[in-house]
């Protein structure tokens, strides 16, 4: 029997000790709701989890990211269509200018100025769109340029091109567009004419049946050609000599083209006369002959399609980069071997980007073109020679002729801007968002199995913890008195 150490004291009190320090991290945990709280609760674990907390944070911003992007996508199309509901107004006033027969000089006043409000509607629109401090129809949120080059015009880039230097890329052409053309080998001949020839050209779905006026010469046959083919509607011109100080009763070769340029663009005609149009009598002829642009940019091979050139897909810098080249002739400047220098295209990409991942690099662009009246409706062929929207006149009937033409351009380009925007948000937005928030949910499930704790377990340690500390202080009570039996030995 000894007093110094009582070691069944000690051996109870370690005893009690780790019991207090396993009831103290039941406490812990059950008043965190975490079982690990820190570094020495689970190494390992800690480190895992801790990069999924990261990276549940990087997927709760990147909803918020994604659905401030919609919002943007929201605000451009809400404005655009105002813009196409302005373009129909217009599009209604040129076909009330158009109507010759029933309008005076101040109808067409009227009708003009009411079109020149609808224009400066449309300019305020692009002016004034924005989201936040962002303009998102003024053309300041897309790729712009600007090209040297006597027939080169700057169309637009995508998100995906990529800014040039101060010296720009170099466009090279190797084939000039041209149109679709059918050339008569057999003159009409007054003889033809007087056997009342029959000459039917379809074209766009829309066709013409014209039979010749016999007595009358070959000039006033062709104006009425000219003029059969313009009433129908047809994308086509009759191609005339200059008939001034020429003989009307002079045989003459007749020649249809197709006012647009490109490979896609055709027709068909067909002639009792073998030669005069078709080659064979009552046989149509398909008239496809038309050829698309074709050359580069940036060095890089190119799609054409009529007068415009694309940098093709997967092409490199200038990917997405259009540009028209007007002339019908190869330019002579010199250039590479892959074609003729046209000029050059200075490219600024001012694209918006959204950040819609948890991590670097994970982003989408969207160009917002200008929808200023400046940049509508251009590279329509008109007598009127307007060049876009904005140069539009309702003044006299011909001309409200050309400016439907211009504003059905304008309203098919609004509508493909809306659909490009509309497929941005459905399939790459909001698709982007389903996609984060089951990333968003699952990520959390994986740090929840890492880092909360078992509610009911913890409750089952910590009331067996508690049963073992009291139990094990009332033995300290009893360890501590047993020395006191040595008194009875002194006694």
């Amino acid at each position: 029997m000894r007093i110094n150490i009582n070691t069944s004291a000690v051996n109870t009190h370690r005893i009690m000790t780790q019991n207090s320090q396993r009831q103290d991290k039941n406490l812990e945990r059950l008043a965190s709701g975490l079982k690990i709280n820190r570094g020495a609760d689970g190494p390992a674990q800690l480190q895992v989890s801790e990069r999924l907390r990261s990276q549940v944070a990087g997927l709760g911003q990147a909803i918020d990211n994604s659905e401030n992007a919609v919002s943007v996508l929201q605000t451009a199309e809400a404005a655009l269509d105002e813009v196409s509901r302005a373009l129909v107004n217009a599009r209604q006033l040129a076909v009330h200018a158009a109507n010759e027969g029933a309008n005076d000089e101040f109808m067409l006043a009227a009708d003009e100025f009411e079109f020149q409000n609808i224009v400066g509607q449309i300019n305020r629109i692009a002016a004034n769109t924005q989201y936040g401090k962002n303009y998102l129809l003024d053309g300041s949120r897309a790729g712009n340029g600007v090209t040297t080059g006597a027939h080169l015009e700057f169309i637009g880039g995508t998100e995906v091109a990529k800014s040039s230097g101060l010296g720009g890329y170099e466009v090279t052409i190797k084939t000039a567009a041209k149109r679709s053309e059918l050339s008569g080998t057999a003159q009409l001949t007054q003889a033809i004419i007087d056997n009342e020839e029959q000459i039917t050209i379809a074209e766009g779905g829309r066709t013409v049946n014209f039979k010749t006026i016999k007595g009358a010469n070959v000039e006033q046959n062709l104006n009425e050609l000219d003029l059969a083919i313009k009433n129908a509607g047809l994308d086509l011109e009759l191609v005339r000599p200059n008939a001034k100080g020429t003989d009307g009763n002079l045989p003459q070769n007749i020649t249809l083209r197709h006012k647009q340029y490109g490979s896609e663009h055709e027709f068909q005609v067909a002639s009792n006369t073998p030669g005069l149009l078709s080659a064979q009598a009552d046989v149509p002829t398909l008239v496809q002959n038309g050829i698309d642009v074709a050359g580069e940019i940036a060095g890089e091979e190119s799609t054409g399609r009529g007068q415009v050139l694309t940098g093709g897909p997967g092409a490199g810098v200038a990917e997405g980069i259009k540009v028209r080249y007007t002339s019908e002739a190869i330019p002579t400047g010199g250039g590479g071997p892959g074609g003729n220098f046209a000029g050059t295209v200075t490219f600024k990409q001012n694209s918006m980007n959204f950040h819609v991942g948890a991590n670097p690099n994970q982003q989408v662009g969207m160009s917002f073109r200008s929808m200023k009246a400046a940049t509508l409706g251009s590279g329509v062929l008109n007598e009127s020679q307007f060049a876009n929207l904005e140069e539009v006149s309702l003044l006299d009937a011909n001309k409200a002729q050309d400016a439907m033409r211009v504003i059905d351009r304008a309203i098919e380009e609004v509508a493909i801007t809306r659909g490009e925007m509309g497929a941005f948000q459905k399939n790459t937005l909001e698709s982007n968002l389903n996609w984060l928030r089951i990333a968003h949910e699952n990520v959390q499930s994986s740090e929840s199995v890492l880092r909360d704790a078992d509610m009911a377990k913890e409750m089952a340690e910590f009331t067996r913890n508690q049963i073992l500390m009291d139990a094990s202080t009332s033995m300290l009570a009893h360890a501590n008195q047993k020395p006191m039996s040595v008194l009875k030995l002194l006694g």
